[in-house]
């Protein structure tokens, strides 16, 4: 059964901890399992990433870094995901469109209707089955990311803390307007504890869709 996830949330909420662990789980039960990341996850979208991430670039006006998200989104949706999704397998993606909403849109003031329309070409209106959305306090974020690795500290992360404090109010209002697709986890808890209940909501969704293929 094919099943596209993504995951979201402000910088150092620890999607990449938990992607891993949900890929790990997924694939000890025997299911091919596909991880990828925005931007990034294909030799084009990797060469976008180095431009948009650099700390040096802080010329790049917001429309000209939406765009180049796009951008590096579309490669990796036809080159990564699709081929994948087609094989049956369950995507894992770190970041997708509503990065976008949230860090373009509610972070830089942009409009949301044209980003919302570049995102469904960049991703030939491919939607997720779940977003699982990791919220975290800014500042607790953050501190995380410092305590890191000082290479992965990049210019999206040196924005000012209110930049940071608007994406993650933009995407408590993405998650809020669909509770469906959405499941918000308090990503201040333990790894082990969050991964519980993200794994617990992936299986409710495998069934689900399970029965509806009956």
């Amino acid at each position: 059964m094919s099943l596209f996830i993504t995951f979201e949330g402000p910088e150092g909420s620890g999607k990449t901890t938990q992607i891993r662990l949900l890929a790990d789980g997924l694939a000890g039960e025997g299911l091919a399992v596909t991880t990828t990341r925005e931007p990034g996850g294909t030799r084009i979208g990797n060469a976008v990433r180095a431009l948009l991430l650099d700390p040096d670039h802080t010329e790049m006006s917001p429309r000209a870094e939406a765009l180049l998200f796009q951008a590096a989104r579309a490669q990796l949706v036809d080159e990564v995901i699709r081929p994948a999704l087609a094989a049956g397998a369950v995507v894992l993606c770190d970041r997708y469109a509503d990065s976008t909403l949230a860090y373009q849109g509610y972070g830089h003031g942009q409009e949301l209707e044209p980003l919302r329309q570049l995102g469904a070409y960049a991703t030939d209106n491919l939607c997720p089955d779940l977003t699982v959305y990791l919220d975290i306090d800014v500042q607790a974020g953050l501190a995380r990311k410092r305590a890191g690795a000082a290479e992965e500290w990049n210019r999206m992360e040196n924005k000012a803390p209110a930049f940071h404090q608007r994406v993650r109010e933009g995407y408590l209002r993405l998650a809020a307007s669909d509770r469906v697709r959405w499941l918000v986890v308090d990503a201040s808890q333990p790894a082990t504890v969050i991964h519980t209940t993200v794994a617990a909501r992936v299986r409710t969704l495998r069934y689900t869709l399970a029965g509806n293929e009956a």
